[in-house]
């Protein structure tokens, strides 16, 4: 999903994302992480990819470890190819 096409859906009208919302990230850095998780949550939308239990998914796998050869396995268009996401209590 290319960054056009996630702001274009934040201006379509999520209360509370709005692009605006960037601007109050505390710094540079704190902006470029917002975009990142901001273009994740809009990448699983686009492909039908529940957001929070992706994320809840892959944070869990990073944290057990998963193979830093494989991160790719964890992008959202790898999503549908795989098999149920893991319950995340």
């Amino acid at each position: 999903m290319s960054r056009s096409a996630a702001a274009r859906s934040h201006v379509a009208g999520t209360p509370g994302h709005a692009p605006k919302n960037a601007l109050f990230a505390g710094s540079d850095a704190g902006a470029e992480h917002w975009a990142v998780i901001a273009s994740l949550i809009e990448s699983c939308k686009f492909l039908g990819v529940e957001p929070h239990g992706y994320l809840a998914d892959v944070i869990s796998r990073i944290v057990d470890g998963h193979a830093h050869s494989r991160l790719d396995d964890l992008l959202p268009w790898s999503y549908p190819l795989m098999p149920q996401l893991q319950v995340v209590a």
